[in-house]
């Protein structure tokens, strides 16, 4: 089997990203974690497949780095939408994700917004395992979950810097609480509307960014009433914007296309 390929980061939150709007591999769990693998394959910490959609310009599917699927995956989905502005010359796309119909633009200065939907709020949307109040679960820290289209654990600690992310997010990804499991983040205020933020994701471990994570951390900070729903969340990776607005949750920020190959399996 071969088939081309993009490699795309945001923020250093890196993927390989599929064309198969003319024809589409069969990508197994095993073909993904194959491509997934850093030493014997591409590497990545998200694989994204485009395919044509009826009702939007294309649809997205997401793979984790385990070979388990995403709904949502916040900066693939601005790469490629940057991917096909350029492509087109449009200003703005409209892509289907297992999020929903997700519309992008170009913010100008060479970043790339996309609304990710309005958050999921409710225990049983998230999902959490039983019903109960999703700002502040019963984990030790008190941490907030929300759905992106994906599931949220949000940590507020004095300073992220210090958190043994590598030890405590595999512990917290498989908690009984998240039947789904669930991506993990811990956040500090370190000003006026802004975070720094550090996340372990579901499926895949520790990454320089997410976009999902992102939309996660600012819409629990706002929440909790830490910060106005505007806010700058420095990553390990970069810098990036959120806006908890009326219409959604909308992210903005920086996209690389690295380079081209052709996987030969």
């Amino acid at each position: 089997m071969a088939f081309a390929f993009m490699k795309m980061h945001g923020l250093g939150n890196d993927f390989v990203v599929i064309d198969g709007r003319k024809q589409a591999p069969d990508l197994s769990p095993t073909l993904v974690m194959a491509i997934a693998d850093r030493h014997r394959g591409v590497g990545f910490d998200q694989l994204a497949l485009i395919t044509k959609d009826a009702k939007a310009d294309v649809r997205l599917t997401f793979y984790n780095a385990d070979g388990s699927l995403s709904a949502a995956c916040g900066n693939a989905t601005r790469c490629i939408a940057r991917h096909l502005m350029d492509e087109t010359g449009q200003s703005a796309v409209t892509l289907a994700t297992g999020r929903g119909l997700l519309q992008a633009r170009d913010a100008g200065n060479g970043l790339t917004s996309v609304n990710m939907g309005h958050p999921q709020l409710g225990w049983d949307e998230i999902p959490l395992a039983e019903a109960m109040d999703t700002l502040s679960l019963p984990i030790e820290g008190g941490p907030t979950a929300t759905g992106m289209g994906n599931p949220h654990c949000t940590f507020f600690v004095p300073d992220a810097e210090f958190v043994d992310l590598g030890h405590l997010g595999p512990l917290i990804e498989t908690h009984p609480l998240f039947p789904e499991r669930t991506n993990v983040q811990f956040a500090t205020v370190t000003g006026p509307d802004t975070l720094r933020m550090r996340v372990w994701e579901r499926g895949t471990g520790i990454t320089l960014a997410s976009g999902s994570s992102s939309c996660a951390t600012a819409v629990a900070a706002a929440r909790r009433g830490l910060t106005g729903r505007a806010v700058t969340i420095h990553l390990d990776g970069g810098q990036i914007s959120v806006t908890w607005a009326d219409d959604g949750v909308w992210m903005t920020g920086p996209t690389a296309h690295v380079f081209d190959g052709v996987w030969h399996g």
